[in-house]
C-alpha cells in the first residue's frame, strides 16, 4: 500500500511540477510583485482534531522549514489543533523515536515527523509520516525527491496528505488562486499558492482585465481584458504564455466559464442585439451557439460539474435572479426568490449545491439544489465573485473593507472566515484553481 501510494503522489508531484515550471517562466516573462497575501483566520471548525507538526531533521538551513509551511495549512483550515511540539522532550524524525504515551498526555491524537537529506546533485530528499499516537501506529508515510526551489509545494503537498487522512476529504493545499491585482491605473491578473505565496503576474494592462476562469485541467486561463478598448475573451495557456482571442464579436464578450472536459465555453454575449445573452463556444473560438433568447440581460454563466446544464444571472424578471438552463439550450428555469437580488452563481464540486451573491450589500449564500434550502454565510459588505475550493470546503470571493479591495474566504458551513490582503494594491476577481490529476 505505501508503495502504491508512493507511486500515486510521486506522478501528481511531477505533475504539479510541470505547472509550477510554468509559473516560474511566467515570473521571468511578466515580472510581478514579490509580495505575499496575508492571511487572516476567524474562527474553527465545531471539532478540531488535535495534532502536532514535529519540526523535521535537517530542515533548519532550508529558506522556510516545511514543518511550519505544514502547520501553518492545516490551522488555515480551521479544522485542526495545533499541539506546540517543543513540549515533548523528544522531538522525533522516525517511527521508533515516538513515545506515544507522552503525546497522548499533551493532548495530540497524531503527529507528523519527517526529515530532509541533500543529495550529491543539489537535489533533496523529504520524507515524511503521519503518526496516529493513539493506536501507536503509522497512518501514511511518503518520500520525496525535489529542487530546494520545489519546496514549498512539496510543504503542500504533506499537508494534503494530512488533511485528507485525519478528514476523509481532499486536501486543497496544493491547488492554485487566480485573481486581478489593481494598482492604480495598473491591473495584473496573478496566480498564486492557495496561501497566497509565491504570485506570479500573467497578464498586465493598464486596462480592466476580469472573469478569469480555470481549466479543468489547470493549465489554461480565460478571462475577460479591455485592452482593445472593449471586453473580449481570451484563453492562455500557463504553460507557455502563448493565449489567443475566443471572442471578440461586436458588442460586449464577457464572463467566461469552462466545460468539465475543458472543450468548450460558456459565455455572455450581446452579438446580436443590445443585451447579453448565454452562448456556448468552442476554446478555439469557433463553433458559437446561443442558448437564451429572453427579453433582458443573461451573464456569468457556470456549467454543471457533470456538464449537463449551466446556471446563470438573468433580470428577465424584473431584477436579477439565478437561473438553470440545459447545456445544449431549451428553456430556462428560475432557481432563487428569496430577496429582489440575487447574482453570479457557481457551482459546487459535488453539483449539489451552488454559490452566489445575496442582496445589494453582498452576502455569499450557499443554495442546495434538491431542497433549495438557502444558508447566508457572510454579513455583506459588498462581497462578490464567489468561487468554490475544489473539495468543496472553502469559498473564495472579493469583498471590501475601508472601500478597499480584499480578498477573502469562508468554509462552506460558515463557521470558518479568513481575510487575504495585500499592502500593494486591491485585489477582485478570485477564482480557485483545480486539484491536479494523478494521471
Amino acid at each position: 500500500m505505501i508503495l502504491s501510494n508512493l507511486f500515486k503522489e510521486t506522478k501528481l508531484l511531477q505533475n504539479m511540477k510541470r505547472i509550477f515550471q510554468a509559473f516560474l517562466l511566467s515570473a521571468l516573462i511578466f515580472p510581478g510583485a514579490l509580495y505575499a497575501l496575508t492571511i487572516e483566520i476567524v474562527g474553527s471548525g465545531a471539532n478540531q482534531i488535535p495534532v502536532s507538526i514535529v519540526p523535521f531533521a535537517a530542515e533548519k538551513g532550508l529558506a522556510q522549514p516545511l514543518s511550519e509551511i505544514v502547520a501553518a495549512d492545516l490551522q488555515r483550515s480551521g479544522l485542526f489543533k495545533l499541539i506546540d511540539p517543543s513540549r515533548s522532550r523528544i522531538q522525533p524524525s522516525q517511527p521508533t523515536e515516538v513515545v506515544a504515551p507522552e503525546w497522548r498526555a499533551l493532548g495530540a491524537e497524531a503527529i507528523v515527523i519527517g526529515g530532509v537529506t541533500p543529495r550529491p546533485d543539489g537535489r533533496l530528499d523529504v520524507q515524511f509520516r503521519l503518526m496516529d499516537v493513539v493506536k501507536n501506529s503509522q497512518i501514511a508515510g511518503f518520500s520525496y525527491t525535489v529542487s530546494s526551489a520545489e519546496m514549498r509545494l512539496t510543504a503542500h503537498k504533506i499537508a494534503d496528505i494530512v488533511y485528507e487522512k485525519l478528514t476523509g476529504d481532499v486536501g486543497v493545499f496544493s491547488t492554485k488562486i487566480a485573481y486581478v491585482l489593481v494598482s492604480g491605473k495598473r491591473y495584473e491578473l496573478q496566480v498564486a499558492d492557495a496561501d497566497g505565496y509565491n504570485p506570479h503576474t500573467i497578464l498586465g494592462s493598464n486596462e480592466p482585465i476580469s472573469f478569469p476562469n480555470w481549466s479543468p485541467d489547470g493549465t489554461r486561463l480565460a478571462y475577460t481584458s479591455f485592452e482593445s478598448k472593449k471586453p473580449v475573451v481570451y484563453v492562455q495557456s500557463l504553460l507557455t504564455g502563448k493565449r489567443s482571442v475566443v471572442a471578440q464579436f461586436k458588442g460586449n464578450n464577457v464572463t467566461p466559464a469552462w466545460s468539465p472536459d475543458g472543450q468548450k465555453l460558456a459565455i455572455a454575449l450581446s452579438k446580436d442585439g443590445h443585451a447579453l445573452q448565454i452562448y456556448t463556444i468552442n476554446a478555439d473560438g469557433s463553433g458559437v451557439k446561443r442558448l437564451t433568447y429572453s427579453n433582458g440581460s443573461d451573464s456569468a454563466p457556470s456549467f454543471s460539474p457533470d456538464g449537463k446544464s449551466i446556471v446563470f444571472t438573468s433580470d428577465r424578471g424584473g431584477s436579477p435572479q439565478i437561473y438553470r438552463i440545459a447545456a445544449d439550450g431549451g428553456d430556462a428555469a428560475r432557481l432563487t426568490f428569496d430577496g429582489n437580488y440575487n447574482t453570479n452563481a457557481r457551482f459546487a464540486p459535488d453539483g449539489k449545491s451552488f454559490v452566489f451573491v445575496h442582496q445589494i450589500d453582498g452576502r455569499i449564500t450557499v443554495q442546495d439544489m434538491a431542497t433549495w434550502q438557502i444558508q447566508v454565510l457572510t454579513d455583506g459588505g459588498k462581497d462578490d465573485s464567489p468561487s468554490f475550493a475544489p473539495n468543496g470546503k472553502m469559498i473564495i470571493y472579493a469583498s471590501e473593507i475601508g472601500g478597499r479591495g480584499v480578498l477573502a474566504a469562508v468554509s462552506s458551513d460558515g463557521r470558518v472566515k479568513q481575510r487575504l490582503t495585500t499592502t500593494t494594491g486591491e485585489v477582485r476577481h478570485p477564482a480557485w484553481g483545480p486539484l491536479l490529476k494523478t494521471q
